[in-house]
C-alpha cells in the first residue's frame, strides 16, 4: 500500500518514523471501520445526488466502500498499521481500487467532522448494547426478588444491623439504582444522536451539500447547528463516561455486599463454582474474585472519565490533536462496563441464597427494637419515652444474653405497665416486615408493587 500522507503536498520531506508512530491512531480507532465506511457511503451518496461529483462516480464509490467492508469482515483485507488512522486507511484502499474516482470521496468534508461522525455512530451502537445489558440485569434481580418476598433479613446502617427487611426489598433497591443508570444513558443518547458531518474542518464548506440528507441516511435525530462546535465538542463522550462511572459505582457497591454475604462471617449467599476462584496455597478457599475485580475496574472507569475531562479542559476552539486521546478512554470505559455486566449478570443468576442464615442473623441484632418502641407509642406512650424504655430493655437483654423475643413478659412489665403478651407478636420479625406496607417498604405487597413498576419501566 502507498503510505504517502494525504496531506503530503505541503511538506518537503517524509515524516520521521517516530512521529508517525506517535501520531498514529489506527491501532485503536480501527474498531470504527464499519462506522467510517457507512458514514462515507452516506456522504458519497449525497455528493452524487447534489451533483457535486458525477453520479456514476458516486455509485462506484459506494460500491467500492461496500466491497471494502465485506473484505474486512471476511478477513480478506487486513488493517495497515502503518496508516495514520482508520479514515486514511479506508480512503487509501478505495483509491487503490478505483483510482482517481476514489480520491473524490473526501470532497466537502474534513477528517475533523469525519471522526466526529464516526465516534458518534460508534457510541450510539454501544450505548444501546449497554442499555440492553442493564435491562437484563434488572430482569434477573426482579426474578430473584419474586422468589424471596418472604426471605427476612436485616437491613443495615453503618454496617450494623438496623431494621428487618426482606432480601427482595434489598435487591429492588439495586434495581432502582440501575434504572437511574438506564435513564441517564437514554438521556445521554439524545446528545450523541446529532449528526456533525458537513461542518468541515471548522467552517463548513463552499460546496452545496445537503446535510439533512446525510442525517436521514445515517438515522440521526438532527444535525449540529454550529460547525465550530461540531468538530470541537466531546461533551457527549464525557457525559457517557460519567454515566458509566456511576453505573460502575453501583456495581461496585453491590459487589462489596456480595463479598460480605459470601464470607463465612455472613454466609447469606454462596457463589456458583463457575463464578469463583481458588487459592494457590489454601485448598479450602473459594474466592469472590469477580466482585473484587469489578471494585477494582470501577477505579479504571473513573480514570477514563478523568482523562477526558483533563484532556478537554484547556483546549481552544476548534479541533486539536489532544482530542485523539478521547477514543482510548471512552472505548476502555465501554469495554470495561460491558465485560463487568456480562460477568456479573450470570454470577447473580447462579448464586445460591441461604434464607436460614439471613433469618438467624436478623434475630440476633435487636432489629425489632424500633417496633418495640412503636408498640408503646401505639399504647399512648410518648415516642421519646418509648425510645428510652426500649433502649433500657435492649441493654438488659445484652447483659443477660437474651433477645427481645426471649425476654420474659414479667421483665417487660418492670419497664412499663403498657406491655402485654401481644408484644411478642408485635416484635416478631415476620410481623415487623409485613406491617411495613407503605409504598416503597419491605412488605411483600409493597415489593410486588415495586416489581410491577420496574417491569413497566424497562419494557417501555
Amino acid at each position: 500500500m502507498n503510505n504517502k500522507k494525504i496531506w503530503a503536498g505541503r511538506f518537503t520531506k517524509e515524516t520521521d518514523k517516530r512521529v508517525n508512530d506517535f501520531n498514529s491512531s489506527i491501532s485503536f480507532d480501527a474498531r470504527m471501520y464499519r462506522e467510517d465506511i457507512e458514514g462515507s457511503i452516506a456522504h458519497a451518496t449525497m455528493l452524487g445526488e447534489c451533483n457535486i461529483i458525477d453520479l456514476d462516480e458516486s455509485k462506484a464509490i459506494v460500491e467500492g466502500l461496500k466491497n471494502i467492508l465485506n473484505d474486512i469482515e471476511n478477513g480478506k483485507l487486513e488493517f495497515d498499521l502503518n496508516a495514520e488512522d482508520i479514515h486514511s486507511f479506508i480512503e487509501a484502499e478505495l483509491t487503490k481500487r478505483l483510482g482517481d474516482t476514489g480520491k473524490r470521496l473526501h470532497t466537502a468534508r474534513s477528517r475533523n467532522d469525519q471522526v466526529a461522525l464516526d465516534i458518534r455512530m460508534y457510541l450510539k451502537k454501544e450505548v444501546k448494547e449497554i442499555e440492553s445489558l442493564i435491562k437484563k440485569l434488572i430482569t434477573v434481580l426482579i426474578d430473584l426478588s419474586e422468589k424471596n418476598l418472604q426471605t427476612v433479613m436485616s437491613g443495615y446502617t453503618h454496617l450494623q444491623r438496623a431494621q428487618p427487611i426482606t432480601f427482595a426489598h434489598h435487591l429492588m433497591a439495586y434495581c432502582q439504582m440501575f434504572l437511574r443508570d438506564l435513564e441517564r444513558l437514554e438521556d445521554s443518547y439524545k446528545r450523541i444522536n446529532i449528526m456533525p458531518l458537513g461542518s468541515g474542518a471548522l467552517a463548513s464548506t463552499t460546496y452545496p451539500i445537503n446535510r439533512q440528507r446525510v442525517c436521514d441516511l445515517l438515522g440521526f435525530e438532527e444535525i449540529t447547528q454550529n460547525s465550530l462546535d461540531a468538530v470541537s465538542d466531546r461533551d457527549f463522550c464525557i457525559e457517557l463516561a460519567s454515566d458509566l462511572s456511576i453505573l460502575m459505582m453501583h456495581l461496585s457497591r453491590f459487589s462489596e455486599e456480595i463479598i460480605l454475604w459470601d464470607s463465612w462471617e455472613f454466609k447469606f449467599i454462596e457463589l456458583d463454582d463457575a463464578y469463583s476462584t481458588g487459592s494457590s496455597i489454601m485448598p479450602q478457599k473459594k474466592n469472590p474474585d469477580i466482585t473484587e475485580l469489578i471494585r477494582g475496574k470501577t477505579g479504571r472507569v473513573y480514570g477514563d472519565l478523568n482523562t477526558l475531562l483533563i484532556m478537554m479542559k484547556g483546549l481552544p476552539l476548534a479541533y486539536n490533536k489532544d482530542m485523539q486521546e478521547d477514543k482510548e478512554a471512552i472505548f476502555d470505559a465501554i469495554d470495561t462496563v460491558k465485560l463487568s455486566l456480562n460477568t456479573f449478570i450470570p454470577m447473580i443468576e447462579t448464586m445460591t441464597i441461604i434464607p436460614k442464615n439471613m433469618r438467624e442473623a436478623a434475630a440476633k441484632g435487636f432489629i425489632n427494637a424500633t417496633d418495640c418502641a412503636d408498640y408503646l407509642v401505639k399504647k399512648g406512650v410518648a415516642f421519646r419515652d418509648a425510645y428510652k424504655i426500649t433502649g433500657e430493655i435492649v441493654r438488659l437483654c445484652i447483659e443477660n444474653n437474651l433477645t427481645l423475643e426471649t425476654l420474659p413478659i414479667e421483665k417487660y412489665k418492670e419497664f412499663s405497665n403498657k406491655f402485654e403478651k401481644d408484644i411478642f407478636k408485635a416484635i416478631n420479625l415476620e410481623t415487623c416486615v409485613m406491617q411495613r406496607k407503605v409504598e416503597g417498604g419491605p412488605a411483600p405487597e409493597s415489593v410486588k408493587a415495586q416489581i410491577k413498576y420496574m417491569r413497566k419501566k424497562i419494557e417501555n
